[in-house]
């Protein structure tokens, strides 16, 4: 491991890692595949059709399946073997991106199929991004975890900027159906470098069951504003930001009069431009903090989308899009490691899915919005709009603000609460659960109890309560009754697991109003399920 010191003033530190650096280049030949192929189907489209709507479907294809995917991907990447996800979703891609090139070799290609094959694929990328976000924190050292963030925008941005280029020489070579072929050897041997990893199988003395693993994230993510803050931004981000990937194929057709081998360099150029940010996102995050990194970027990105609109040659283009690529970079990168730092171990993988489902839909989206606002208008003002789009997000700062930090605070502190008393153990699934807490309190303190305790509520919820209360005693203004009510026993005694030292000190300024002899009386009741009649 490295120093801290050392982590924070080199992007590159998290390579060190012998396990960290062989998976990263496998994500790399993996995203060379994917992105030369996402680039690849966006130019056969032009060929296929002259539709702006279109054009910008394939974007959309690309996204569109994180909807279906996403999500049960993040489920199962808490509950099993990540490798085997990993496994299986290369596998899959490698087996489309074989199709897609025997379709296109055999003049078989059609515009809806093509739309079809990339979702087909897009449902691969789905199910494997969040397993591969998660297993980061397991890979490098907290301190590292932002270069580690970085790293993996840099794979990506780094496979943008050579695939494309790559493939778009490929096609006027030897033609599109050659690329879709070599993208499937590139999948396959990235299948290979994940087979032989040791994995990284989350342990659970009681697993989840997907539904209810299911609901658990959904709920985390709805009573953690720290993660919807992430979410808020990120979507804002994606919406404006997707216009200049889903127009770029128009830019270079129509307004730059450019074939598939220019096509690809411009694309090439936006990467590029990711890859130098990267080596300076080091140093700016010494000197700026998230938020602002983000609203700069957002700035420059729309500066960068304005000025593509009335770029009159190819050069200053490809300028323009490496300004945009860093701050591209910039905006994701931080966002990412915000997401990843707020996420305890236990959720990380639905919490990540969750970001990952938001970006893609929020691309895609916006892709759809741009395409018609080109076809309806011109490229010229959907560019400007988008614009203008990325300008007006920066007024979600103050509601929807950034965790700083690194998160630390997410510790475990299962030993908080003492286990509950019991005479028989309750079967796992037996509930719902109904715990409650009495405190004795000062009358005169009640608001600042109030305060206190509401905040502990929404600890409850996000840890796995369905519902959560307060009451107080007619007869007894001091006497104050917490409740919250959990769908099973075993749920229960996950919600000790995930107690966090952030949250001890949340409980602690709750416990501090109480003036009862020891710990507030805790009792739990299991619903007795009566027959009918």
């Amino acid at each position: 491991m490295t120093s801290a010191k050392d982590a924070t003033g080199s992007t590159w530190a998290p390579l060190r890692s012998s396990l960290f650096r062989a998976l990263w280049l496998a994500a790399l030949v993996s995203n060379f595949g994917i992105w030369a192929q996402y680039a690849d189907s966006a130019w056969l489209m032009t060929s296929l059709s002259h539709s702006a709507t279109l054009v910008a479907l394939v974007q959309t294809a690309t996204s569109l399946p994180f909807l279906v995917a996403a999500m049960p991907a993040g489920v199962l990447g808490d509950m099993v073997d990540r490798r085997w996800i990993l496994v299986a979703a290369l596998g899959w891609m490698t087996a489309v991106a074989l199709a897609i090139g025997v379709a296109t070799l055999l003049g078989a290609m059609t515009p809806w199929l093509l739309l079809a094959l990339t979702f087909a694929l897009g449902m691969g990328y789905a199910a494997m991004l969040p397993s591969w976000q998660t297993v980061l924190p397991y890979l490098v050292s907290r301190s590292e975890l932002p270069q580690a963030v970085t790293l993996v925008g840099v794979n990506v941005n780094a496979s943008r900027a050579v695939g494309p280029a790559l493939g778009g020489l490929l096609i006027a070579a030897a033609g599109p159906g050659a690329v879709f072929l070599v993208n499937a050897v590139l999948f396959f041997l990235a299948l290979l470098v994940v087979f032989r990893w040791e994995g990284s199988r989350p342990h659970d003395a009681r697993p989840e069951r997907f539904m209810g693993a299911l609901r658990a994230g959904l709920r985390f993510a709805r009573n953690e504003p720290a993660l919807r803050a992430v979410l808020v931004r990120a979507a804002l981000f994606m919406v404006g930001g997707s216009a200049v990937l889903a127009l770029l194929p128009l830019i270079a057709r129509q307004q730059l009069g450019l074939g598939s081998d220019g096509y690809g360099l411009l694309l090439g150029c936006f990467g590029l431009g990711a890859v130098i940010g990267a080596t300076l996102l080091s140093q700016l995050r010494r000197r700026a903090s998230r938020n602002q990194i983000v609203a700069g970027a957002s700035i420059v990105l729309a500066a960068a989308t304005l000025a593509l609109a009335f770029v009159p040659d190819a050069i200053l283009a490809g300028l323009v899009l490496m300004v945009g690529g860093a701050a591209w970079l910039s905006a994701m990168a931080n966002l990412n490691t915000t997401a990843q730092t707020v996420l305890p171990a236990w959720v990380r993988a639905r919490g990540l899915s969750l970001y990952v489902l938001t970006f893609q839909t929020c691309l895609a989206v916006g892709s759809v919005v741009w395409g018609f606002a080109a076809d309806g208008l011109s490229v010229r003002i959907a560019l400007m709009l988008a614009a203008v789009w990325l300008v007006a997000s920066l007024g979600a700062i103050r509601r929807w603000p950034l965790a700083e930090g690194e998160g630390s605070p997410l510790t475990p502190s299962p030993d908080y609460w003492q286990e509950p008393a019991v005479v028989d153990e309750p079967d796992a699934e037996e509930g719902p659960v109904l715990v409650t807490l009495e405190f004795r309190i000062d009358p005169g303190n009640s608001q600042e109890f109030d305060r206190a305790i509401h905040k502990l509520g929404r600890i409850r919820r996000r840890d796995g309560a369905s519902r959560w209360g307060v009451f107080h005693d007619v007869a007894d203004p001091g006497r104050r009754l917490e409740t919250f009510l959990v769908e099973s026993w075993s749920e229960h005694m996950r919600q000790h697991a995930r107690f966090t030292e952030a949250d001890r000190a949340t409980e602690d300024a709750v416990r501090a109003f109480h003036l009862g002899e020891g710990l507030p009386v805790i009792s739990h009741y299991v619903a007795d399920h009566l027959p009918k009649g």
